[in-house]
């Protein structure tokens, strides 16, 4: 059995630990070893109508024309949604925290830009009357020219994927088109360092691929609310994300969640609750709307791929002395959470290691795929799997054990961060130690004798200079694109001249807890 080493961060730990090192049942795990778990799907609402949506073959299309008639007419069928049914037709996760700009639709109305994207949802009395409605759906699409690749995506000429970010980067902060770190001269680096390796990492989107596929069901409560059963790993993003694509207030709903059959990220999005619910708004009675395991693939969000660029200049005795990183996420047609998954990475550079020089440069990218999401650390394990298999080659570069190449660059306490914080409680060595003790791997009596507390601080705190490069200028406040929603018809009419502005209102203290937190999206403190 692994032993806990107290003798690190003793003044952090608890010795009243109750519950590692026993058994522990968890609360709903007699459910589920005996079946009787209940999961949204397990609710069978008295005339409960299905909802099956009609999806794009294309990877990137223009809409000519969309006929519904013929499945208007088709049996069973109660109602047919369009992009022009829905409320606020245009919405992205992110934006509840004013993060980001909405740029997805639920159902297309002009284009299609990835494979497996809404069009048309048909509400029916039975799933098969809904596919059979679909099949009956006419679409007139104009292939358009689609790019899969982050680099092409970002070359002069590249189609132009999602129009919100014409350029197919997202923008942070309405200035930047990527997040960046720079600390210390990285070139200076590598033109005193005694070896430089570049190396080139490509990661694959991943499926999440639960048991149980992303579903809804939403049913009329009294006074006018909603109760909706759903899978959602995030049951407040989606109560809000839906009362706003449906322009109603919150408490409007009832979600009822919290009894997962998978996910792993894959069930942070909202996907199936907004159409569940304005089916249920346009019929009066319970709709179901759950995926099919091609559509979980086709429209359920993987794990973003990610390329990764790593330049590290070492010196003879193991000591890297500059690193540069430069890596695109491929975020797919539409933002979902990659562009946070950018900023998480941002934080994470260099790794565990102090490095005086670090250069990094990581972009949000969008091409013609399926979009994107959380998957279990996403933004740092693909960095964290590219950073250790560069530590083990530059190690086998110089001649070093790979364990103790990683003792010697690793961040000891007082060590500066790249980021410009002081490292505390660090332990990396003593967890390669420990790591090397259990698989029998031998290290150097000198490697065994380093430790997290000593040798840190010094030179390896101080800030080095670091050169400037010019900001860029804030671009004046954009129009939110607002084409998808119900606006009124543009006129030919000039705008009537703008009243005079209200005198200035006396300021007010903001109502505050007293508590100050930390954004990690902003980085600022906030109350």
């Amino acid at each position: 059995m692994l032993e806990l080493r107290k003798d690190i961060f003793a003044d952090e730990r608890d010795d009243n630990l109750k519950e590692i090192g026993k058994g522990t049942q968890r609360q709903d795990m007699l459910g589920h070893v005996t079946g009787t778990s209940t999961y949204f799907d397990d609710h069978k609402l008295q005339g409960m109508l299905h909802l099956k949506v009609l999806r794009s073959p294309h990877a990137h299309a223009r809409l000519r024309r969309i006929d519904t008639m013929e499945a208007e007419r088709a049996p069973g069928v109660r109602r047919i949604i369009r992009g022009a049914d829905v409320p606020v037709n245009l919405n992205t996760l992110l934006s509840l925290i004013n993060f980001g700009k909405d740029d997805e639709p639920s159902l297309a109305v002009d284009k299609v830009r990835y494979k497996g994207e809404p069009i048309v949802a048909v509400v029916a009395d039975s799933p098969r009357e809904a596919f059979e409605a679909l099949a009956k759906v006419r679409v007139d699409y104009e292939p358009l020219p689609a790019v899969f690749d982050v680099e092409d995506a970002l070359k002069p000429g590249a189609p132009v994927v999602n129009e919100t970010y014409p350029k197919n980067t997202f923008i942070y902060h309405d200035v930047y088109d990527h997040q960046k770190l720079r600390f210390g001269d990285v070139e200076r680096g590598f033109a005193e360092a005694d070896h430089v390796l570049e190396q080139r990492y490509q990661m694959s989107p991943i499926e999440h691929a639960p048991t149980e596929t992303n579903g809804s069901i939403a049913a009329p409560d009294t006074n006018g609310r909603y109760v909706v059963y759903t899978s959602t790993q995030a049951l407040f993003f989606s109560l809000d994300t839906c009362a706003k694509i449906l322009d109603v207030p919150s408490n409007t709903f009832h979600f009822i969640g919290g009894t997962v059959g998978g996910g792993f990220g894959g069930k942070v999005d909202t996907l199936t609750e907004p159409l569940a619910i304005l089916g249920a708004m346009l019929t009066g009675r319970p709709v179901r709307y759950q995926l099919g395991r091609e559509e979980e693939m086709q429209f359920g969000s993987p794990r973003g791929a990610e390329r990764i660029y790593i330049k590290d200049g070492v010196m003879r005795d193991g000591r890297i002395v500059a690193r540069k990183i430069r890596a695109y996420f491929d975020s797919g047609a539409y933002t979902r959470l990659s562009s946070y998954a950018v900023v998480k990475c941002a934080a994470h550079l260099p790794g565990p290691y102090t490095i005086p020089n670090v250069s990094g440069d990581i972009y949000c990218v969008f091409t013609n795929r399926t979009p994107a999401t959380a998957m279990r650390g996403f933004g740092v394990t693909a960095m964290d799997f590219a950073l250790e298999c560069q530590m083990d080659k530059l190690a086998h570069l110089v001649g070093i054990d790979p364990m103790e190449f990683r003792i010697l660059n690793a961040y000891r306490d007082g060590d500066m961060k790249a980021h410009r914080r002081e490292a505390k409680n660090t332990a990396l060595i003593e967890c390669v130690q420990v790591a090397a003790e259990k698989a029998k791997w031998p290290l150097r009596e000198e490697a065994r004798r380093m430790s997290s507390r000593k040798d840190g601080g010094g030179n390896r705190a101080a800030i080095s200079p670091t050169p400037l490069e010019p900001v860029p200028q804030r671009a004046a406040a954009s129009q939110q694109r607002t084409t998808y929603d119900r606006a009124p018809a543009a006129t030919t009419q000039p705008p009537a001249p703008a009243p005079a502005p209200p005198p200035p209102r006396p300021q007010t203290p903001s109502p505050s807890h007293g508590a100050a937190r930390f954004s990690s999206v902003f980085g600022t403190r906030r109350r």
